[in-house]
């Protein structure tokens, strides 16, 4: 029982040692390339359509939940 208890203490101790010396060392993220909002405020990915796939997602979500009460009911 003490065995257990302290190789938990030190299990948990070196990966609270390893989380306390790698934070400080996580460095900045890059800046934004090139000419980046230069054309007024434009969002990153060139204001991409999502519409059409948000759609297709539903309707294939629909399907398969139409699939599976059907499946549920037989």
């Amino acid at each position: 029982m003490m065995k257990n208890l302290i190789k938990s203490i030190l299990v948990t101790s070196v990966i609270a040692v390893a989380f306390l010396i790698a934070t400080p060392v996580q460095a900045d993220p890059p800046g934004m390339p090139g000419d980046h909002g230069g054309d007024g405020d434009a969002p990153p990915g060139g204001g991409a359509p999502i519409a059409s796939g948000v759609g297709i997602l539903i309707a294939f979500g629909g399907a398969y939940a139409g699939k599976k009460v059907y499946q549920h009911k037989a």
